[in-house]
């Protein structure tokens, strides 16, 4: 699913408008609609009361004045406050205001925040219609304090097309914005709530079929793409009854060292778990036979350890020849950030020919020569945690995640490389291509999950998916696994084993829901 900024919601709006006759007020009824039917599920899982809807002058003023009349011809009791003069509401909101009066319903003008504040701390449901994309300053003002008058209340919130307050584009809070259970956006998603802070303040992401044509849709530039489960499942490779191991890829997961044997065990039974058809570990030799007990179904290669057991910059030229008998490596779980491990990675990624993924301490090793990195020969898909992106970028913490999806963007072009930027709403950048994944939860923020990530799309990448694919598909499988493991567990009684036990189920699911 096209995710879109709000200048080519604009345009595509007016394209819809222009070239296929669609009218405006058409779009405002459907979208209205849609709220209404949401607003219903939502006031009645609530206790009794009035459905308050605050509305702008605006176009998303308009939708909740749609909202409203069908709400009340449903009966529910409706309350709808107007933070505008009424004659400053004009074309298809305009209309509808007018409409919502016929209907007997009264738009209550208002100039102050306190009996909007009262009637919302004793209403079942309230409906921000306040402000829309085109949202760009600091909120101030009446509308400002009704944003607050929303989430001091203490009820529910559903918010039209974007939360009031926020930015559609990046998902920051300007000055102040509605906290929503759940958001009815239009047609296609924003930007901004794919991004931190917005997917937060959006709740529940609801996307509203209000009648684009499909061909429109194909044909509309985006700045990101949602992934889904019916995209992910044509890419699975299919299985003839005929096939055997050597067809679904040979994966060297490049991986542990002394206390960090879970990494690399959870990188190949993961990979195992996605398909993959032969692992093998090459692990520093002392370690060799407690991944021999941890690992039933893997094959080990011990290889030249340092004196603190990590993986020695003297077994390069055994692993470059082990990789070619492969279709793919995982590089880098548990390896430590050992002077000896650090040079053995960064010769690894500038010298292999196989395509490779790169996580944990080995994009540590090449954030402090990020030139192994940018001349790899290889196809590379590096897996970086906030963290790493900060030291592969030579950027804060904090300004990665404030500017995630550029930060993406800019260290895929960099690196010549397919990047998963990891966290909430993990972001696949490749140049100028993006998807952001919408599966996962809280409880993947524990140790190992990103061993598990790594395991998965290597084995997708081997199997013959191309690496932007396999990055995207291996995200949104990993998140779908975790997603099905707190659902068993729960998310703080998570742990990255449960998603290795989760992923057959989370293959299913997508396989289903192709279907």
């Amino acid at each position: 699913m096209k995710i879109l900024t709000a200048a080519q919601m604009r345009d595509f709006d007016r394209a819809a408008i222009e070239t296929r006759g669609i009218r405006g007020a058409q779009l405002m009824e459907r979208a209205g609609r849609a709220v209404a039917e949401r607003a219903v599920r939502l006031a009645r899982e609530a206790p009794a009361g009035d459905i308050v809807i605050i509305c702008g002058r605006g176009n998303n003023g308009g939708d909740g004045f749609v909202a409203a009349r069908h709400l009340a011809g449903r009966g529910f009791r409706v309350q709808v406050f107007l933070a505008a003069e009424r004659e400053a509401v004009t074309g298809d909101a305009g209309e509808n205001l007018g409409r919502l009066a016929e209907a007997g319903i009264e738009a209550v003008e208002v100039a102050d925040a306190a009996p909007v504040a009262a009637a919302c701390r004793d209403a079942a449901l309230v409906v921000d219609a306040l402000l829309g994309t085109g949202l760009s300053g600091e909120v101030r003002g009446l509308a400002a304090d009704l944003i607050r008058a929303m989430n001091e209340a203490g009820r529910p919130v559903l918010a039209v097309d974007v939360p009031s307050g926020l930015e559609a584009d990046t998902g920051a809070e300007l000055g102040v914005a509605v906290q929503a259970v759940e958001t009815v956006t239009m047609g296609l998603p924003k930007l901004g709530l794919c991004l931190y802070p917005g997917m937060d303040r959006a709740g529940r992401l609801t996307v509203a079929d209000i009648g684009f044509p499909p061909d429109l849709v194909a044909a509309s530039p985006c700045a990101a793409e949602l992934t889904e489960a019916a995209w992910v499942a044509r890419l699975l490779p299919k299985r003839d009854r005929s096939a055997h191991k050597g067809e679904f890829g040979r994966l060297l997961v490049v991986a542990g060292s002394v206390g960090m044997t879970g990494a690399a065990t959870l990188a190949a039974e993961s990979a195992l778990r996605a398909g993959t058809g032969l692992a093998y570990v090459g692990c520093p030799g002392s370690l060799n036979d407690i991944l021999e007990v941890k690992l039933t179904e893997a094959l080990t290669h011990p290889l030249p350890e340092t004196p603190e057991r990590s993986l020695d910059s003297t077994g390069l030229s055994r692993i470059l020849e082990l990789s070619e008998e492969m279709d793919v490596l995982a590089i880098g779980p548990g390896v430590s950030r050992h002077p000896g491990t650090a040079q053995l990675i960064r010769g690894l990624v500038a010298q292999g020919r196989k395509p490779f993924v790169l996580d944990a301490d080995g994009l540590t090793a090449c954030a402090d020569e990020p030139s192994a990195l940018e001349g790899a020969h290889a196809a590379a898909v590096i897996t970086p945690h906030p963290g790493e992106m900060s030291r592969l970028m030579g950027i804060s913490t904090g300004e990665v995640q404030a500017k995630r999806y550029e930060v993406a963007q800019a260290a895929a072009r960099r690196f010549r490389a397919v990047v998963v930027l990891k966290g909430a709403y993990t972001i696949i950048a490749e140049g100028e291509r993006t998807m952001i994944n919408p599966t996962g939860n809280p409880g993947l923020a524990t140790g190992g999950t990103g061993d598990v990530l790594t395991g998965v799309v290597a084995s997708l990448l081997g199997q013959g998916l191309a690496p932007f694919e396999a990055a995207a598909a291996g995200a949104y499988l990993h998140g779908l696994a975790g997603d099905i493991a707190a659902e068993r567990r729960g998310r703080a009684s998570l742990i990255a084993g449960d998603l290795v036990e989760a992923l057959p189920e989370a293959f299913a699911r997508v396989l289903r829901a192709s279907e």
